[in-house]
C-alpha cells in the first residue's frame, strides 16, 4: 500500500452558469485518475470559491464556465486568492473561452485553459506536471 498523498483538486462553477455536465465529466475523470476531487456545485460566487480553497487546501483549482463571464469571474477569483496570500494553488480554467481572452486570463493568474473536447488524460497530465507544491 502506498502512502503517497493524493492530489487534491477543487472543481468549481463560478457565476450564474447553470451548465455543469463538462465540469462533472472532468471531476469524474480526475477521480478515476486517482485524484481527490471536491466539486462545489453550481452558482458559486468568487468569494464562495476562495473560501472553499481556504477550507479545503487543494493543490489545484479548476474553474469551469460557459456563460461568457470568465474574464470577470476568473480574475476576481485569482485576485482574491492573491489577497489571501494563496500562491501555491494551481489555477486552471475550462469551458467556452475565446482564444483572444486566454492571454488576459493567463496574465491574471489562470495558468492554462482547456476547451471543449480536451481529453481527460491531458488535464490529468497538466495538473500532475504543473503543481506548485
Amino acid at each position: 500500500m502506498s502512502n503517497e498523498r493524493k492530489i487534491r483538486v477543487i472543481v468549481a462553477k463560478p457565476g450564474l452558469d447553470g451548465h455543469d455536465r463538462g465540469a462533472k465529466v472532468v471531476a469524474h475523470g480526475l477521480k478515476d485518475a486517482g485524484f481527490e476531487v471536491i466539486y462545489t456545485g453550481l452558482h458559486q460566487t468568487p468569494e464562495d470559491i476562495v473560501q472553499s480553497v481556504i477550507q479545503e487546501d487543494p493543490d489545484a483549482l479548476l474553474l469551469s464556465l460557459l456563460s461568457g463571464a470568465h474574464n470577470k469571474l476568473f480574475t476576481a477569483i485569482t485576485k482574491q486568492l492573491e489577497e489571501q496570500g494563496i500562491d501555491d494553488v494551481l489555477v486552471i480554467g475550462g469551458g467556452i473561452i475565446p482564444d483572444q481572452d486566454i492571454p488576459h486570463l493567463k496574465k491574471h493568474g489562470v495558468e492554462e485553459i482547456f476547451g471543449p473536447g480536451t481529453e481527460i488524460d491531458e488535464i490529468v497530465e497538466y495538473v500532475k506536471t504543473h503543481l506548485k507544491r
